[in-house]
Formats: structure tokens, C-alpha cells, sequence
């Protein structure tokens, strides 16, 4: 056990003294100490088994798509994970030195502020259909606010010369500091105002 404590995230972040703020997402986001954030999808055929990855590793894997609207899934991006691995890591050490903080916790502030605690299903009553609103899930939450933040990267970088790393700190960053501006922001308010138009 010794040796586990000091595993530090690509060898330069200790994910030991972050805290999860928000009380209902402390079970749905993972701080598991690992020096890199690849488990190679060993949970990927169990149920609710993601909630134990990595929460560096889950931004990874919902940024490898690539496009704009039409092209999001044209698996332009897809299985090049190294390569988004290496993406993280710079965006990481640009919000080190942009903001002086740890940049796992500027990515879970960025969560917190990102995910939407309200949504809208369709209940199908007597050939109607109806848009109700319904309370969101823990890892539900979570994945749709690393969905706003992968969306929100891909569309700022789609046909611009400035590199999809500097795109990601900055998004990060203006999320993390709950920013109206920030698009992930935007979509999860925008969200919860037509959920609770449907209540």
C-alpha cells in the first residue's frame, strides 16, 4: 500500500486532496490515483462499471469523435486515444500555468458547473405525446456535462488554425469558473429552463 500514494496523474497531479463539492455526484466521479488514465475498456461490458473510470479517462473517451453537427460520429478520431491522451496532458499543463491550480480540479468544477440536474422525457398517454420533466441520474450527469465539454471543444476547433489544446484549457477553465459564456454552461441551463417549462 506504501507505494500507491504517491501515483500521481501523468506523474506531475495528486488527485489525493481533491473533493467533489457537489454531494450528488461524489459517487459518479472517479479519482481513482493512476499515473496514466487507461484502463484498455476493461469495464466497458459492466453495468454502471464506468462510474469507477478515471474521470480524466471518461473526458478522453467522449472527445474521440470529431466534427461539427453532421460529422460528429464519421469515426474521424475514432480509437486514437493516445492521441487524445496526449491532447489532455498538454491542455492540463496550459490551465497549470494559466490558472496555478490543479487542473483535475479545475476539470471537476467544470463538471459540477456542467451537468444538468433536470431533463425532459416523452410519455406516450392515449396516442399523445407528452414532454415530462424528470430528475437525471448521478452518471447521467456526468456524462452529459463531459458530452457539453467534448462538444464545445470540437465545435471551437472545427476549421480553426488555433490547436484543439489551448480550445480545451479555455473551455475548461471559462466552465470551471461557472463562466455564463461557456457553452457546456449555456446548454445545461438551457436544458433545465425546458424541463422546467414541462413540469
Amino acid at each position: 500500500m506504501a507505494e500507491t500514494k504517491n501515483l500521481l496523474l501523468f506523474r506531475k497531479w495528486d488527485l489525493s486532496d481533491i473533493e467533489v463539492k457537489d454531494p450528488g455526484l461524489k459517487t459518479a466521479i472517479s479519482l481513482r490515483k493512476q499515473i496514466l488514465p487507461y484502463t484498455y475498456g476493461r469495464s466497458a461490458l459492466k453495468r454502471f462499471n464506468k462510474a469507477d473510470v478515471n474521470i480524466v479517462e471518461r473526458l478522453i473517451n467522449k472527445s474521440m469523435h470529431f466534427g461539427k453537427k453532421y460529422a460528429k460520429n464519421t469515426g474521424r478520431m475514432t480509437g486514437k486515444k493516445t492521441k487524445l491522451l496526449n491532447t489532455v496532458k498538454t491542455a492540463f499543463e496550459i490551465i497549470a500555468l494559466k490558472t496555478g491550480q490543479n487542473p483535475v480540479e479545475v476539470l471537476v468544477r467544470a463538471i459540477e458547473f456542467s451537468a444538468p440536474t433536470e431533463d425532459t422525457t416523452r410519455i406516450v398517454y392515449g396516442g399523445t405525446t407528452y414532454h415530462v420533466s424528470v430528475d437525471v441520474a448521478p452518471i447521467r450527469r456526468v456524462d452529459l456535462a463531459l458530452k457539453f465539454i467534448a462538444d464545445a471543444v470540437k465545435e471551437a476547433t472545427f476549421s480553426n488554425p488555433k490547436p484543439i489544446e489551448e480550445h480545451m484549457a479555455e473551455q475548461l477553465m471559462l466552465a470551471a469558473s461557472n463562466d455564463q459564456n461557456a457553452p457546456s454552461v449555456k446548454k445545461r441551463h438551457e436544458l433545465e429552463r425546458i424541463a422546467q417549462a414541462s413540469r
